[in-house]
């Protein structure tokens, strides 16, 4: 087994993919109900973006991490600590990107007071930081993978004895008082119509599991070729996993927007069967690897192109031109260049506006393929 597996890549590029789809609709008001979140409890095809992302994050820790037991304590105390500043940092800056916004006729800096601090890089940043602490004191696969039921079996005990008469609900769940206590309420998202943040800090620990079962998976994979019985073995570990979530479910409902301790054990296993089935058609069989070329080059720029696909629309989101006027205070209306291409797909389909808000979001797609595209002919692998 190489130090770079191609299923991990592909496993990768697929999830980063399927990221910037959702994340980018032509409309919001107006996409396909399995593009969408889960409005509360529940899990819907786009609820396993990210849990999928965290459990790739396990996987390349098991094909990186043995550096690091070769080298003392103060060489891994220092890289992770980097890696995880540089990441959360990274996270701020997109969350204030692109630092001014349209006031009337000006261009104004933004309020920094009402920054939000958590956002998606900050808690892959905060996840990694967690596991790698407890891989690098754990090292075995088997108590990495014990640690993680720990962890959620106790995150299950707090979050239903610390909540209230209905705790995983939004008004209820405990980790809104840790997030107002420690963030500040002002530093919180608001999308759900109050102070919560979905990346909250209680909610992070849970979702560390991801990345601790990714790395079980991947180590056990990479420790020895797999015959048809230890492949088969860990399979039918994954499918307990999605059958334990499920189970777990009637006591905790499944919930991405608290990372309920049923909804960390379901991702994860579906995420292992698709690893695996990546890994049984590309490492085992060695079937082509050409279908899975495009979603490669995502998958060896995935944070880079997550960026770039988060920070693009910000900045163009600066040039504007008027569109006309708003009816009833006749005050000016204006639109900016990927508003406006969103807009005339929408004219084009104008009876289907599911299926124009899906193409336009296909089409940013194929513009940062042919970005990771360039970067890989050139060889050019941004990490951190």
């Amino acid at each position: 087994m190489t130090s770079r597996n191609y299923a991990l890549d592909v496993f990768r590029g697929m999830t980063v993919l399927f990221m910037i789809l959702v994340n980018n609709p032509g409309s919001w008001e107006h996409s396909f109900s399995p593009l969408q979140h889960a409005a509360w409890h529940g899990c819907t095809p786009t609820d396993l973006v990210f849990p999928f992302f965290l459990f790739a994050v396990g996987n390349s820790l098991a094909f990186s991490f043995s550096k690091f037991q070769q080298h003392s304590v103060q060489y891994f105390l220092r890289k992770t600590l980097t890696r995880t500043a540089l990441i959360f940092l990274i996270g701020l800056f997109l969350n204030a990107s692109p630092f001014f916004t349209w006031q009337d006729q000006s261009l104004v800096l933004k309020i920094w007071e009402n920054l939000r601090i958590m956002g998606v890089l900050q808690r892959i940043a905060l996840c990694y930081f967690l596991a790698s602490f407890i891989i690098y004191y754990t090292k075995s696969s088997s108590k990495v993978f014990k640690m993680s039921f720990i962890i959620l079996i106790l995150y299950w005990i707090f979050t239903a004895n610390f909540g209230g008469l209905d705790p995983y609900s939004l008004q209820n769940f405990i980790g809104n008082t840790f997030d107002h206590a420690i963030l500040g309420t002002s530093h919180l998202y608001r999308g759900e119509g109050v102070p919560f943040d979905p990346e909250g800090l209680l909610s992070t620990i849970a979702a560390t599991c991801n990345v601790l079962f990714g790395y079980y998976f991947a180590l056990n994979i990479k420790k020895q070729p797999l015959d048809t019985a230890s492949f088969s073995q860990l399979l039918l570990i994954a499918c307990g996993l999605v059958f334990i979530g499920f189970i777990w479910n009637y006591s905790m409902p499944i919930n991405k927007k608290i990372w309920t301790s049923s909804y960390a054990v379901l991702t994860s296993g579906l995420a292992a069967i698709g690893f695996l089935a990546l890994h049984y058609i590309f490492e085992i069989k060695m079937l082509t690897k050409s279908w899975g070329r495009y979603f490669d080059y995502f998958g060896t720029n995935p944070l880079f192109i997550f960026v770039l696909s988060g920070v693009l629309p910000r900045v163009l989101g600066l040039i504007r031109w008027q569109n006309g006027y708003h009816e009833l205070s006749l005050k000016p209306q204006y639109t900016s260049p990927m508003p406006w291409f969103a807009h005339q797909i929408q004219i084009l389909l104008n009876n289907y506006l599911n299926l124009a808000s899906f193409i336009y979001a296909f089409i940013l797609v194929c513009l940062y393929g042919l970005i990771a595209f360039w970067l890989y002919k050139r060889k050019i692998y941004i990490k951190i």
